[in-house]
């Protein structure tokens, strides 16, 4: 009985095993079949949204391209164009009957480039001492063991919420003898504290066995600071006086406000301001003139046109020398400490 059952089982379990390794064999092979297929289909269905998702981001930034270049190949045409092309409107893209009078008249201008000279002085100056003055303040602040750390933080961050407004400036500028002075385009915006902040928080991140390896060999706080933070963040030191240049290169405010008598201490920006200003009254005056009005604008939007690039060119390419720095810059020193 035992081996009849046994026989009955084995010759049961070896037909059942037969059929059941066929079928499990089937709906192995089957269940592959799905399954690439599934996958297959998955990634194809990728490669469309990667290839729809760069499409889309290919098409946002040529209309970028298009909105942010634009007025400046229109101020190249304008400005090497004729009175003629420009009063017609045939100028966009390319320059129309081109010539060059009015660069020439612009590099003529002797108060244009003393000015030029002047501000790439000033913007030099100011970039380089804004940059002592964030690291001085940084590095210290960057200290957990520092005492006080926290209060100093508040004292500091106190005037990005609060000011008191340009009178107040103006009152403690006159005080200080600021007024009609070369140093009140210099001092009043040295300190950043928006700046220092992405500074300390790029000096958090570097790694306090250096720091601890440099004492040991006998440096000094100022040794440490020269010698290994700043050679490691020249990222976030280029960032930040790609900000600081820009910041004095475009400003004009503080000269109308501050510097009301002083005629050799004019900035770029504050002569092109000027200079437009004259544009609007000619314009104004002119009208009274028949047949003249016309002539005269084309004439000053011409010669408008290149002032304007010969003031925003020089700032513009340094970008290409501090690209590279720029993006690993901004988001290293964002990240909290």
């Amino acid at each position: 009985m035992y081996e009849c059952e046994r026989g009955y089982v084995v010759m049961l379990n070896k037909h059942s095993d037969e059929a059941k390794k066929i079928d499990v064999t089937k709906g192995r092979d089957h269940g592959r079949e799905v399954q690439s297929g599934y996958y297959a289909r998955k990634r194809k269905s990728n490669i469309k949204n990667e290839l729809g998702q760069t499409f889309f981001e290919v098409i946002v930034l040529v209309v970028f391209i298009i909105i942010f270049v634009f007025p400046f190949i229109n101020l190249i045409a304008v400005s090497l164009s004729s009175s003629r092309a420009i009063l017609s409107g045939e100028v966009y893209f390319l320059p129309v009957e081109p010539q060059l009078d009015t660069w020439q008249t612009v590099f003529k201008n002797k108060e244009l480039i003393d000015s030029f000279v002047f501000t790439v002085f000033l913007t030099a100056l100011y970039t380089v001492l804004a940059l002592v003055f964030i690291m001085l303040a940084a590095y210290p602040l960057s200290k957990k063991t520092l005492k006080g750390r926290v209060q100093v933080l508040g004292f500091f961050m106190i005037p990005m919420y609060f000011s008191g407004g340009l009178i107040p400036s103006y009152l403690l500028y006159r005080d200080l003898n600021l007024i009609d002075s070369f140093w009140v385009l210099v001092l009043p915006g040295l300190f950043s504290t928006y700046n220092m902040l992405i500074l300390k928080s790029f000096f958090q991140q570097i790694p306090d066995s250096l720091e601890e390896s440099a004492k040991l060999d006998g440096a000094n706080d100022f040794q440490i600071l020269f010698s290994i933070y700043i050679p490691l963040s020249l990222p976030a030191l280029a960032t930040l006086a790609l900000f600081f240049a820009v910041s004095r290169w475009n400003s004009f405010s503080d000269a109308i406000f501050f510097l009301p008598t002083r005629n050799d201490l004019v900035p770029l920006q504050l002569l092109l301001q000027r200079m437009l200003n004259v544009t609007v009254d000619t314009e104004l005056m002119m009208r009274k003139l028949d047949g003249t009005t016309r002539r005269v604008r084309i004439l000053k939007e011409s010669q408008k046109a290149a002032n304007i690039l010969f003031t925003i060119v020089p700032i513009i390419l340094v970008y290409p020398w501090l690209q590279r720095y720029f993006v690993k810059g901004v988001t290293l020193g964002s990240i909290k400490g």
